[in-house]
């Protein structure tokens, strides 16, 4: 035992010292995760910020450059020389070499201008002033920029002045090509619904997204894109198109369905990346920075690794500190831990008793049902069932219970609280569950709402019940009757319901040993007053007192079957009522026909005092003692009759040289009818009376003749024969020969032996 208590010290200074440790470590966990988290977002904002400033910038210089183009392109329209270039078919030499000569000057003046394109669709030439080595007067064949002739012959799907970004080859035979942004300023007024004439003007890249590149020289290193009023996803530094896969289009998603700048966590390029964006300027551009997230964390994890190493040591010293004061607060713990100890101890050895104490009072109406002092109440005594949420109850009775009881003994409640224990652990799985020893052959089971199935299934219950029934009788060898009830939700109706739930159980008289009772479908009010068959009595008891076995067990039957509607209560009565019926009739046959029976009628009383528990148990104890009462009765008759035939033969013995001797005549003697007498002696000795009589007449004639001198007629007259002829006949018939021949015969013997001697 001192050993126990050291182990349990030992284990309460190792949860205190982990406990004050552990909060150390949480502590340092939660500041750092908070300081990371807040450094991360600080970094993100700054690169962000960054970020969001030269997007910004890029797209007010592509506006600017935007209005420079559309001044440009005016200043060329108004210029009289090139815009012969736009209205002459077939201008001379000397102005197209003039016109030439202006589209040079503006290209040298503008260094950011990449090319003009001067286009008159009447005119066979297309008029090319470009730094590059394609320039001058091109056949439309010829130039290498064929795509700028389909977007003449589709303009109505371009703003003009407005930037087209997109990339032009440099020669016809260079597959080299350069970025640039597209101005259109056209003529398109007219029926014909094309392209009267147009200057192209093509701006370098490179010049407006100087700042919007590869970012080479920043310390973070990360990509820039455009998107377009056409919503492509375009490099900041080729302007070539890209997004096509399922990343980018979620990328663009994402970005669209915002309408202010912002930025955001995503993958690029199968890596976690930060993305800035703004929000759409006046071309209805927006601007796009992807950075590896990284580069924008580096220094952020810098500071982390700092950060761990410092609550390293903070929390080696924690260490040596929560030891130090776990040591001091154990001893004083430890002895509040001790008395703790003792006083659960206590409790719990208790506990039990008092759970199902006041369980039990609260059932039969015992308690106070005041919803907070219930609950109070409830949880000191540990009892998690919510009576203001829906419960059923269910009562479990044993079948046979008195025998149950006088074989188990004193270990009866240890069978019923593993009957308790069986019901907790099935029924559990479904519900919330209390299980009350109701003492008796009762067990009952509070059965309230879980998670784990639904309330209002009532298969799912039945199914619950009978799987218990099946338990109990293969591990207990006991039968139980179930009666549940239906749902109610009100604390208040506990006692109600629980003696609904009682009576509707007594129908096990009906239903039978094992049978599951649904409360609202056996109890129903009484329909008529309940009239106990006088009649049918009376007959019972003229069946019982005649040994008509069948036909007593028959108006038994009728007479419980008429209480089938009426309350259990009346059956009850009316079994107990016959057994009182039973009991007189054996009375009464044992003091008229000294009886005596197995069990006396006291026996019967006895019984009685112990209501049968099912209709088919009646039945049985009645027909057992019906059957006794056949047995006696036949066993009484039967020694009555051999008396009777007894007697008969004493009388025929005595009386037969009476003439008068008779069936009529004897049965007189015996103050009994002839008939009675007839039959009676006919079903024991299978003969005729009138035929014994002549029988033993006869046996005397042979007496008289051997042994006397009589006459025959003296003889007939001595056995009773008034006319000799009559036993002339007689005799013959019953020996083959007259009494005179059977005479000479025997003298003829003995004369024939006294010779031989």
């Amino acid at each position: 035992m001192r050993l126990k208590h050291s182990e349990d010290n030992g284990k309460l200074f190792i949860r205190l010292l982990l406990s004050i440790t552990l909060c150390i470590v949480v502590t340092l966990v939660v500041s750092s995760a908070i300081l990371f988290t807040l450094f991360n977002r600080i970094a993100l904002k700054q690169v962000y910020q960054s970020d969001l400033a030269a997007l910004n910038q890029t797209s007010k210089e592509v506006v600017g450059m935007t209005d420079s183009a559309q001044s440009l392109s005016f200043q060329l329209y108004q210029n009289l020389t090139i815009s012969k270039l736009m209205f002459y078919a077939k201008p001379t030499i000397y102005d197209s070499v003039a016109a030439m000569r202006e589209l040079n000057n503006y290209l040298s003046s503008m260094p950011f201008i990449k090319s003009i394109y001067v286009y008159n669709p009447n005119s066979p030439y297309v008029y090319l002033s470009s730094n590059s080595k394609q320039s001058g007067l091109l056949a439309p064949s010829e130039l290498a920029d064929q795509d700028i002739l389909k977007m003449l012959d589709d303009y109505q799907d371009y703003k003009p002045f407005t930037p087209i970004p997109r990339t032009i080859p440099v020669d016809v035979d260079s597959a080299e090509r350069q970025a640039v942004y597209t101005y259109l300023c056209y003529d398109a007024i007219g029926l014909t619904d094309k392209v009267n004439s147009a200057i192209i003007v093509n701006i370098d890249a490179q010049w407006i997204n100087r700042d919007i590149g590869s970012h080479s020289g920043q310390a973070t290193k990360g990509k820039s894109f455009i998107i377009d009023n056409l919503g492509r996803l375009l490099s900041g530094d080729n302007l070539l198109v890209g997004g096509s896969d399922d990343e980018g289009t979620s990328l663009i998603g994402r970005i669209v369905a915002d309408a202010d700048s912002g930025y955001f966590i995503g993958q690029s390029g199968g890596s976690k990346s930060l993305v800035s964006y703004t929000k759409p300027d006046s071309l209805e551009w927006r601007y796009v920075r992807i950075t590896p997230y990284h580069d924008v964390t580096r220094q952020v994890n810098g500071i982390r690794a700092l950060t761990i190493a410092v609550a390293a040591g903070i929390l080696a010293a924690g260490l040596i500190i929560s030891f130090i004061l776990s040591r001091r607060l154990y001893m004083p713990i430890d002895r509040m831990a001790s008395r703790m100890r003792t006083l659960e101890t206590e409790k719990r050895n208790s506990l039990l008793t008092l759970r199902q104490d006041w369980l039990r009072n609260l059932v039969l109406g015992r308690e106070a049902l005041n919803p907070r002092p219930l609950r109070r109440r409830m949880d000191d005594l540990g009892i998690e069932f919510d009576l203001q949420n829906e419960y059923r109850m269910a009562l479990l009775a044993i079948d046979r219970f008195q025998s149950f009881a006088d074989t188990s003994g004193p270990d009866a409640r240890v069978y019923k609280y593993a009957i308790m224990n069986i019901c907790y652990e099935l029924a559990s799985q479904s519900y919330k569950v209390e299980t009350v020893d109701m003492d008796a052959d009762g067990v009952l089971l509070l059965l309230g709402t879980s998670a784990a199935a639904p309330f209002d299934d009532v298969g799912l219950l039945e199914s619950v019940l009978k799987h218990i029934q099946q338990a109990v009788l293969e591990h207990l060898r006991i039968g139980v009757t179930i009666a549940y009830t239906d749902a109610d939700s009100h604390a208040v109706h506990v006692h109600t319901m629980y003696k609904k739930v009682k009576e509707a159980s007594q129908h096990r008289l009906f239903a039978g040993y094992g049978s599951l009772i649904r409360a609202n479908e056996v109890i129903v009010p009484m329909l008529k007053e309940y009239v106990y068959p006088v009649d049918k009595e009376r007959r019972l008891i003229e069946s019982v007192a005649a040994g008509k076995v069948e036909e007593a067990m028959q108006l038994i039957g009728c007479m419980v079957n008429e209480t089938r509607s009426h309350s259990v209560q009346v059956a009850r009565w009316l079994l107990s009522h016959l057994t009182m019926v039973l009991t007189n009739v054996l009375h009464s046959l044992q003091r008229s026909h000294a009886i005596v029976f197995e069990r006396s009628p006291e026996h019967m009383l006895a019984v009685s005092d112990q209501p049968f528990e099912t209709l088919q148990e009646a039945e049985a104890a009645f027909q057992s003692l019906l059957e006794e009462v056949r047995e006696k009765l036949a066993e009484k008759r039967s020694m009555r009759h051999e008396d009777l035939i007894k007697h008969i033969h004493l009388i025929i013995e005595e009386h037969y040289g009476d003439s008068n001797l008779s069936l009529n005549w004897i049965a007189d003697k015996l103050d009994l009818s002839p008939s009675y007498v007839g039959r009676i002696y006919k079903q024991i000795t299978l003969n005729a009376l009138i035929d014994v009589i002549n029988s033993v007449r006869m046996e005397r004639s042979i007496e008289l003749l051997e042994g006397t001198h009589y006459s025959v007629a003296e003889i007939a007259e001595r056995i009773g024969y008034t006319n000799p002829s009559y036993f002339y006949r007689m005799f013959k018939k019953h020996y083959g020969v007259t009494p005179t021949d059977y005479r000479r015969r025997i003298a003829v013997d003995e004369g024939g032996a006294a010779a031989k001697g």
